[in-house]
């Protein structure tokens, strides 16, 4: 955790980081989910040097709740991920699948 970090900065970081890793997250991704989460408040709230665009528009990271990760959408995992998956998994046929197809081989469906 970096020195600038408040009190409270450092308690949402913990608190990030243990819901990632009580989601099954590797301790290095949870560690990097929470830093990021934190550090793009800061930089929503004017507290760094440099901000990306991105961290300055749009949704923050507790609206955001993991929108973008192609995991939690209505849909579900997209066709790509379920191939890698399927390729992984060395399930035969799995290009000529839909998606619906590869859910079901992977047992999601």
């Amino acid at each position: 955790m970096p020195q600038e970090w408040t009190k409270k900065e450092e308690r949402q970081y913990e608190h990030v980081r243990d819901s990632a890793e009580d989601r099954g997250e590797s301790p290095a991704r949870a560690r990097e989910i929470g830093a990021r989460t934190v550090n793009k408040n800061r930089a929503r709230a004017g507290e760094t040097k440099t901000a990306s665009r991105t961290s300055l528009q749009g949704k923050s990271p507790q609206q955001r709740g993991g929108e973008r990760s192609g995991r939690r959408g209505p849909k579900g995992l997209t066709k790509d991920q379920l191939y890698n998956e399927a390729k992984q998994r060395n399930i035969k046929g799995r290009s000529g699948m839909s998606k619906a197809q590869l859910a079901h081989a992977l047992g999601r469906a």
